[in-house]
């Protein structure tokens, strides 16, 4: 530790901190620009200027300086910095007034008034005046995607942006063209950004140069109410705000949370906003002559109970869909088992994951934040930038420092960071167990719902088991068997058991003409049911499961509705409600318990504290929010005795279209246009 002192506070800090951050160390709030904690130093606002005695006769940017740099005094005195004196008063005055030259002052019509970096530093640091009366530079507003709208003339030349897509990104979508006055910041022939993460410039901008164009002009920060809570655009679990005005979600931001997502969210995650109020269900439905007609709640449930009643049991069936909360999938859970019914299922996509091998055996294992402290990484059936792009970055992070081999089997794609590309099937998996170097400490196994979701998917978790043992992923003090979910309710699904009982049927056989009487969708989009079945479908959005079904029943999203969902490595996290539903729509939960009373068997809860607190009694784990319940490593032996082989066909990643993955996605405009822009880049590398 290095000793100095800032502002007579004597402060004890790491030699390798920058002034700036051994000045917030000893409580000093120090202005900046250009400098982000999570990207490299730029050192080019100069507004963190501070006073260094015994050091040059100027001020000194307190980003670029380290703290093993200073000298001691002439007596061996720790260096002291001030941040407050006259000289620095002045320096960063100067600054400011630089920097206002030729900013529009345009903040009555900015959308990043009341959150401008610029706004709050000029009145904190800045000066009442300007002695600067010429023409204001003019720079043209570049067309740069479909999510970031630009107002160039408002640039301050942070580069916060062109870094955060070279270091963070990995695309490089933003660069400068030209030199002094005539610099700006733009894409590579003004054309839109590649990437899943590009909504994050808006964020990092201090000004309102970049701002996200589906919010324009829509609300002002002051008017919105602001609640804390997780993203279910995929299984990553991602820290959220959800900021609403009235009834209406007007845009959703990222919170920091440096065990998961750090501070960033990916584009579908932040700009699904308009999806969530098109095309949603607000009234029941019944099928009537080939025909939906609108109905009460009373008929849709008395139409489902005579159904249900002339139904065996063991022609009754749920599927639980990939955005679903724990408390409604347990309360369907109990629905189904007071019926009698053994067919369940939460896997939509067919994946052969089992609770009975042991939780171990479903969850990523060594934690999102493990992959900082791995050292190599194979990835089996996995495409991490469509599946988890924020996972994706940080893996990327991890490959910047070095030291860090990636290999891959699966299809080869851009991931943004080099990886050896071992081959595209299992016949590679199988080949190389036994052949790969024991030369990491910690290696990670991480394998995809692409790999998992095929006839033969527990070989390939079994042969991946292998090859985590092979490698030495899995031993004392480290598994690094990590298996990456694509959909938010996968684990808690798998968690709760809700999963085929004995002599039930999986997914693809509830879902097949003649196996099922009566078949009930909690929100389950993604398969294709064939005609046979009376389809309950109960859920937010007139997709797939509602155009097949013989009764709707309008649920709640996530952003209207309190719930507990657990992430990819198995972290149970409560999102809290944030809107209403619109219209008859109700909670999930309170749907099954109307229905579970008009079917003569009342589920045993009245309140959703009442069936948390049966959840938490029979699954201790979901009581522990923001915790991963220790793990045993899973027997791979057990699931290679199971005897199947695999085939050769190759694997396929599990996301085709990241940006259309779940009904709310496919509602959303803003996601249709991002879809048509990848399309149109794909095109484009195939050519």
């Amino acid at each position: 530790m290095s000793r100095l002192i800032v502002d007579d506070v004597e402060v004890d800090v790491p030699p390798e901190y920058t002034l700036l951050q051994a000045c917030e160390e000893a409580g000093v709030e120090i202005p900046r620009f250009c400098f982000h904690e999570r990207l490299s130093i730029a050192g080019n606002c100069r507004m963190c200027l501070v006073e260094v005695k015994g050091g040059p006769p100027k001020p000194s940017a307190s980003c670029a300086v380290a703290v093993k740099d200073l000298r001691p005094g002439p007596n061996g005195e720790p260096p002291v910095v001030l941040t407050k004196s006259p000289m620095v008063k002045k320096a960063r005055e100067g600054v400011m007034e630089f920097l206002l030259i030729n900013h529009p002052l345009d903040c009555p019509i900015c959308d990043q008034g009341g959150e401008c970096d610029l706004q709050d530093q000029a009145m904190a640091f800045g000066v009442d005046s300007s002695r600067y009366a010429e023409n204001k530079r003019a720079v043209e507003d570049k067309y740069i995607g479909p999510l970031v709208r630009t107002s160039m003339n408002r640039c301050i030349h942070c580069t916060r942006c062109v870094r955060f897509t070279a270091e963070v990104a990995g695309t490089g979508d933003m660069g400068a063209t030209g030199r002094g006055e005539d610099m700006e910041i733009t894409t590579y022939l003004e054309t839109a950004m590649r990437s899943e993460l590009q909504g994050n410039i808006a964020d990092l901008c201090p000004v309102g140069a970049l701002l996200p164009k589906p919010y324009s002009f829509k609300a002002r920060s002051w008017e919105l109410v602001k609640t804390e809570s997780f993203d279910v655009m995929d299984a990553l679990g991602s820290a959220i705000r959800i900021d609403t005005r009235g009834r209406e979600v007007m845009r959703i931001l990222p919170r920091i949370n440096e065990a998961v997502n750090e501070e960033w969210i990916s584009d579908k995650a932040r700009q699904i906003v308009d999806g969530l109020k098109t095309r949603r269900l607000d009234r029941p439905f019944l099928r009537e002559n080939g025909k939906l007609r609108e109905a009460s709640w009373q008929a849709a449930f008395e139409a489902i109970a005579a159904k249900v009643k002339a139904s065996q049991p063991d022609r009754i069936g749920a599927i639980a869909g990939d955005l679903c909360a724990v408390e409604e999938m347990f309360a369907l859970r109990l629905l189904m088992q007071s019926l009698g019914a053994v067919s369940l299922d939460c896997r939509q996509d067919g994946a052969k994951l089992d609770p009975a091998f042991g939780r171990a055996s479903y969850i990523f294992n060594p934690a999102i934040a493990g992959i900082d402290v791995a050292d190599s990484l194979l990835i089996i059936g996995s495409n991490p930038r469509k599946e988890a792009p924020v996972l994706n970055a940080r893996i990327r992070k991890r490959w910047l420092k070095g030291g860090f081999e990636i290999s891959l089997i699966g299809e080869k794609a851009d991931l943004t960071y080099e990886y050896n590309y071992l081959g595209a099937g299992p016949e590679t998996l199988a080949g190389i167990i036994g052949h790969l170097p024991v030369k990491a400490e910690k290696p990670m196994v991480l394998i995809g719902q692409g790999a998992l979701a095929r006839e033969d998917g527990r070989a390939i978790l079994a042969l991946a088991a292998k090859a985590a043992q092979a490698i030495g992923a899995v031993k004392e003090g480290w598994n690094g068997f990590s298996v990456l979910h694509t959909a938010a309710a996968r684990v808690g699904g798998l968690d709760l058991g809700f999963v085929p009982g004995q002599g039930g049927l999986a997914v693809g056989s509830m879902a097949k003409s003649g196996a099922l009487d009566v078949l009930y969708l909690l929100g389950a989009d993604e398969i294709t049911v064939e005609p046979g079945a009376f389809v309950v479908y109960q859920g937010t959005h007139g997709d797939r499961g509602a155009a097949r079904a013989d009764v709707i029943l309008p649920g709640a999203a996530y952003t209207e509705k309190s719930g507990i969902y657990v992430n990819t490595e198995g972290r149970v996290q409560l999102a809290d409600r944030a809107n209403f539903p619109p219209g008859d729509a109700r909670e999930d939960w309170a749907i099954l318990r109307a229905l579970s009373d008009m079917l003569g068997h009342k589920l045993p809860f009245d309140s959703l504290r009442a069936l948390r607190g049966r959840l938490f009694e029979a699954h201790p784990l979901f009581a522990k929010r923001d915790e991963i319940a220790a793990t045993l490593p899973f027997d791979d032996a057990q699931l290679a005795a199971t005897g199947i082989s695999f085939a050769s066909a190759p694997f396929v990643p599990a996301v085709a279209d990241f940006y259309l993955t779940n009904p709310i996605a496919r509602a959303s405009a803003v996601m249709a246009e991002c879809s048509a822009v990848a399309q149109g880049f794909a095109r484009e590398a195939a050519e």
